[in-house]
């Protein structure tokens, strides 16, 4: 008789959360059932939304390793975070924590970029253009001049994020990524994709794609990518 080949248990990805109270609807990162694997959390104290956005997360450094460190030793196999502009602390955290880690959705854009037919381009979407700066994209590996567009003029979705708001229009924060989008590509008709920054946004990206007619990566396709390589999924022996 043939003994089974055992299944390992599907490796975990740990989140390295801001300090936040806004709601994490499904699609967020922060919400568990947007994904189907295990996904353990740690919220970094102090990180608040205006902190990492606006201040570049100064002074948090270390704060972020400390609670990475805890996710490693619960037993996760790689780590990312909850905000893309994290993509500054990319480098420091690979470095302590000894694991894969995927700081920030940003990371996908050269890769989007080598996709695309001639003449074409990623784009990224971003809670607040003017915080995207050009240390965040040389730290994910993208172009200084990627077209880049935000959604800090529209209604709800930026104020309520950055204000860590208990409670925010979904509806509204949907159509601020629409308009936003669609705003990025009409400035760029050379855009043939896009990266959605914002963690935020992922919830969204469906609506997005719908409305410019264009692929649409968030952080929920990367941390999927970044998932699949750490267990790889077995499949069954061919029939002999």
């Amino acid at each position: 008789m043939t003994a089974s080949v055992q299944e390992p248990p599907r490796a975990a990805v740990g989140v390295l959360m801001l300090d936040t109270r806004f709601p994490r609807i499904p699609g967020d990162i922060g919400n568990s059932q947007s994904f189907d694997f295990p996904v353990r959390y740690a919220v970094v104290p102090q990180a608040s939304p205006v902190r990492v956005v606006e201040d570049r997360a100064e002074g948090l450094l270390e704060a972020f390793v400390t609670a990475g460190r805890m996710l490693v030793e619960e037993g996760v196999s790689g780590i990312t975070t909850s905000c893309g502009l994290l993509s500054l602390f990319q480098d420091e955290l690979k470095a302590a924590l000894g694991v894969p880690v995927a700081a920030s959705s940003l990371m996908q854009v050269p890769f989007v970029d080598r996709l695309l037919p001639p003449g074409r381009r990623c784009g990224i979407l971003t809670i607040s253009a003017p915080a995207l700066t050009h240390a965040h994209l040389d730290a994910a590996g993208c172009a200084r001049d990627t077209p880049v567009g935000g959604t800090e003029g529209g209604r709800v979705f930026t104020r309520a994020i950055l204000d860590n708001a208990a409670h925010f229009d979904v509806a509204a924060a949907r159509a601020d990524n629409i308009q936003a989008a669609r705003d990025l590509v009409g400035r760029h008709p050379e855009v043939g994709a896009i990266v959605l920054e914002c963690t935020n946004m992922a919830p969204y990206a469906a609506d997005v794609a719908a409305a410019t007619g264009l692929p649409v990566y968030s952080i929920v396709s990367f941390v999927n990518w970044f998932q699949a390589g750490l267990a790889p999924e077995r499949f069954p022996a061919p029939a002999t």
